[in-house]
């Protein structure tokens, strides 16, 4: 077995694609709500992976060192790839059975075109300053994304639940990747700005606004839900998910933070690209394109 590098693993985009005929809207037999908190991972990363890409080519032109730039357009090829096979998911698994989720994604995708675009938000800012700023934010962001990933890798609860393995698939899919990709953000921040004062900040703008977007987005579900009758999320069932191993609690979520916001802190230190890359070499939707990098 060859060894590893966990800070610079090849990153390329897998062109997998996948078919929601049979999942059901609740993908989590007896699950409905604990469906939703989840889901709402598809109603934010297809704008917000097409805005990672949209801010990560503005830092092409800054980045002289070749091997960082092979590893942003590698990285940039990821994520095209993880938001059209989110896209899928609120295209034809949940519209299709009647949950119309255009309404949030909407506001969604004005969100980061508008409050989080090129033009900087306050007159004091210089276009430099606001690109560093996205980068610090998208850094804090991919680094939850690791530890996410890495989570469902490991989340055999969720098998143990009955959780539809098509969407298993593609959750885990997408958690490989970002494991695989996970130190590029962060290189990028240090290459472009590096100011720890501003890492911090950007992380805590990120965090604050996490916990608000998952509950006004699986509330919306909920409330979209034709099944369900206006059901709405409570935190006795956030708490119940959590209990039951399906969904990553808040001790979870603080020792990641606090990873994070160590001095010393850099990604390749977190995380397995083994456990990434074993199980990208089983995926049936890695293996239909030969799990070969294009």
């Amino acid at each position: 077995m060859s060894e590893i590098d966990e800070r610079h693993p090849a990153i390329t985009p897998r062109r997998v694609k996948f078919d929601w005929a049979d999942t059901p809207l609740h993908w989590i037999p007896g699950e409905p709500v604990a469906t939703h908190f989840i889901n709402v991972l598809h109603l934010l990363l297809p704008a917000g992976e097409r805005w990672f890409v949209h801010v990560y080519k503005q830092t092409l032109p800054l980045v002289e060192d070749e091997r960082l730039r092979k590893e942003i357009k590698g990285f940039m090829g990821q994520e095209a790839v993880h938001a059209y096979s989110h896209q899928g998911v609120l295209d034809r698994q949940m519209l299709a059975q009647g949950l119309d989720p255009r309404p949030l994604t909407r506001r969604v995708e004005w969100m980061f075109r508008h409050m989080l675009g090129d033009r900087p938000p306050l007159p004091v800012l210089t276009r430099r300053q606001w690109l560093n700023f996205r980068v610090g934010v998208i850094a804090g962001i991919e680094h939850y994304t690791a530890v996410l990933g890495q989570w469902i890798l490991d989340a055999r609860e969720l098998d143990e639940a009955g959780a539809d393995p098509t969407m298993m698939d593609l959750l885990r899919w997408h958690g490989a990747e970002e494991v695989e990709h996970r130190s590029v953000a962060f290189d990028v921040y240090q290459y472009v700005s590096g100011a720890y004062w501003r890492r911090f900040v950007t992380f805590f703008v990120g965090v604050l606004a996490m916990p608000l977007m998952v509950y006004a987005g699986a509330a919306y579900l909920c409330r979209a839900d034709p099944t369900l009758k206006g059901v709405r999320p409570r935190v006795r069932d956030y708490r119940r998910a959590v209990r039951r191993g399906i969904f990553p609690g808040n001790r979870f979520m603080v020792a990641a933070a606090r990873a994070y916001l160590r001095r010393d802190y850099h990604p390749s230190k977190e995380c397995s690209t083994r456990k990434a890359l074993d199980y990208l070499a089983t995926s049936p939707a890695a293996r239909a394109v030969g799990h070969k990098p294009e």
